[in-house]
């Protein structure tokens, strides 16, 4: 029997901002090691969709196509940095994508929201694709 704690949730309506962020919130408490050292503080936003600024700044095709995005207390954009802030980050989870997800591949929402929120900062932080299949399996 595993002692690892699990969610079990059954939904009538899709889950809310406020479920996914409790969630996420649980799975940033027990991120891989490796992405644990990387993060000193982070914050979760969750936003429906990417709005137009994103799109434009990212060159999205479709806003559908972007599950999270992560981005340091000193970037103000992708690339471009403020001379002076926080280095809280800021991990954005947009809500629609990830549940289109959710409902596509059928596995349970914190398995897929782990494997999103996972495979975004790894990505952030430079871990080699394989680096991020391996963190993500591990914590499955």
């Amino acid at each position: 029997m595993s002692n690892a704690k699990r969610i079990i949730m059954h939904y009538s309506y899709p889950p809310s901002f406020d479920d996914l962020e409790v969630m996420a919130d649980s799975i940033l408490q027990d991120l891989p090691e490796e992405l644990d050292e990387a993060i000193e503080s982070i914050a979760i936003n969750v936003e429906d969709v990417p709005d137009e600024v994103i799109e434009e700044e990212l060159d999205l095709d479709d806003p559908f196509d972007l599950l999270a995005l992560y981005r340091n207390g000193k970037e103000i954009s992708p690339g471009i940095e403020k001379k002076s802030a926080n280095d809280d980050g800021l991990l954005i989870l947009y809500r629609r994508p990830i549940l289109d997800l959710w409902c596509e591949t059928s596995d349970d929402l914190a398995d897929v929201l782990r494997h999103v929120i996972i495979e975004e900062l790894g990505k952030h932080f430079d871990f080699s694709d394989d680096e991020i299949e391996e963190m993500s399996r591990r914590h499955y």
